[in-house]
């Protein structure tokens, strides 16, 4: 089975955050098979920028109708018309996901980890009891490779 990580965040950030999530899609691409995010700007669109600059696969699970809103660096792309409820769908599709800086959509999807089990780690996001906080990209492909190590 594919080894998939969805990475969550804002979709407005500061050129530093842009510029972790780039870093870290790029990196993840040696430890899972698949890349999963909400498919707009900021967070999104950067670590799928990475991901893709690696030769991975992008996912987006957007919250309109319409496939054109996706950013250009999604290969995938699921127009779900259901607004901000679609942020269960980015995080069930996943075997672990990362958590960026972000607001309100990026604390509900680390609320959705917590409650159905999925691994979650933060790497400058919400500082949440049950999540993993890691302080770099390199940390971050070892605690998903560890994780996704005894799962097929």
């Amino acid at each position: 089975m594919k080894k998939i990580v969805s990475v969550i965040g804002g979709r407005n950030c500061t050129t530093e955050v842009e510029q972790l999530a780039q870093e870290l899609g790029k990196k993840l691409t040696k430890v899972v098979d698949i890349l999963v995010s909400g498919g707009l700007g900021g967070v999104m669109e950067a670590v799928c920028s990475g991901f893709k600059a690696g030769g991975g696969l992008t996912i987006g699970i957007i919250p309109s109708y319409e496939k054109k809103d996706a950013n250009k660096f999604v290969d995938i792309v699921i127009p779900t018309g259901l607004g901000l409820a679609r942020n269960v769908l980015v995080v069930k599709a996943a075997d672990v996901v990362v958590a960026l800086s972000g607001r309100a959509g990026t604390l509900s999807e680390i609320a959705y980890c917590i409650q159905f089990g999925i691994p979650v780690i933060n790497l400058g996001s919400w500082d949440i009891p049950g999540t993993i906080s890691l302080d770099s990209a390199d940390e971050v492909v070892a605690k998903v490779k560890e994780l996704l190590n005894g799962k097929n």
